[in-house]
């Protein structure tokens, strides 16, 4: 089992960035795949970001790639998302998912954090 904290979130104006974090607990944070979801007010949670056991594939939505990047540090048991030229409807709570595959189906993630909130303003 792994329990995950996510932090990083904030306000930041259109064009900016930001670096989420996820922090996990457990000894076999290596074994699992990694992915970032957002959920904006009134919409589904999708998928941003996707991230394989040694972090050597990664996985981006369209509508995020180029401009966000995954990585892992299996040794800290930690996760980052850096977002740059970040857009208004980039606003939404973050979540950081631990699973056994990379998939852009929430419902595949076995593990979930609470969630950080990023708010981009134009």
């Amino acid at each position: 089992q792994v329990q995950l904290v996510e932090s990083g979130g904030g306000l930041v104006q259109a064009g900016g960035s930001l670096r989420l974090s996820c922090a996990a607990s457990g000894r076999t944070f290596s074994s699992y795949t990694m992915g970032w979801f957002r959920q904006a007010p009134g919409k589904e949670r999708e998928f941003v970001s996707g991230i394989s056991q040694s972090g050597g594939r990664t996985y981006y939505a369209d509508s995020v790639k180029g401009r966000f990047t995954i990585s892992r540090d299996n040794a800290k048991n930690t996760m980052h998302l850096q977002m740059n030229s970040l857009k208004p409807e980039d606003t939404a709570v973050y979540y950081c998912a631990a699973g056994t595959v990379v998939a852009t189906t929430a419902g595949l993630y076995d593990y979930w954090g609470q969630g950080t909130q990023v708010t981009v303003s134009s």
